[in-house]
């Protein structure tokens, strides 16, 4: 459900006391709160032929590595929305650190990308790409100035073919901040 942190903080509160999205309810009722903790959980439930996180080793931690980087960089940009629309101030200093964070995290993803083909982990998409693909899609229009095609074309690549798959296209929702009403 595309709920708010704000204008649904009671209905993600009674599944998450963290109030944070993305949660998870599983069939049996366990609300997971943590991206990492919910990808676990699908490549569980697909079995390890159709896990989009390879089982072990070296690929493991790299595949492990982008999504943290990805969920890292997404909380960053939450902070620069938080600080534009929530807190209705503009703290210069705390700006320039979220974008400096964030482009360095966009040249660190940019390099390890322009030397994986076709997907992160292979011949498939997974959960890096994944991951990747919606959180490029979330700072393109959450904070359209910040993020740079020409500066990160491996990237915007990525991003493009992504987006272009169906599975992405049936679950595309426009972004919404909901302000906290007083």
């Amino acid at each position: 459900r595309p709920w708010s942190v704000f204008g649904d903080a009671a209905r993600i509160a009674a599944l998450n006391p963290l109030i944070r999205v993305p949660t998870l309810v599983t069939d049996d009722g366990e609300a997971l709160a943590d991206s990492a903790a919910i990808l676990d959980w699908l490549d569980e439930l697909a079995g390890p032929e159709r896990a989009l996180i390879p089982r072990s080793g070296v690929e493991r931690r790299h595949a492990l590595k982008i999504c943290a980087l990805a969920s890292g960089l997404a909380d960053k940009a939450v902070s620069l929305v938080y600080e534009r629309v929530i807190h209705d101030r503009s703290t210069d200093v705390w700006q320039a650190r979220c974008r400096e964070q964030i482009a360095g995290v966009l040249d660190a993803l940019e390099a390890d990308r322009s030397s994986r083909e076709p997907w992160w982990a292979g011949a498939s998409p997974g959960h890096p790409d994944i991951a990747v693909a919606c959180v490029l899609r979330f700072l393109s229009e959450a904070h359209p100035d910040v993020f740079d095609p020409a500066r990160w074309p491996s990237l915007a690549a990525h991003a493009r073919t992504c987006e272009a798959l169906p599975a992405f296209e049936a679950v595309t929702q426009p972004f919404l901040v909901t302000p906290p009403q007083p």
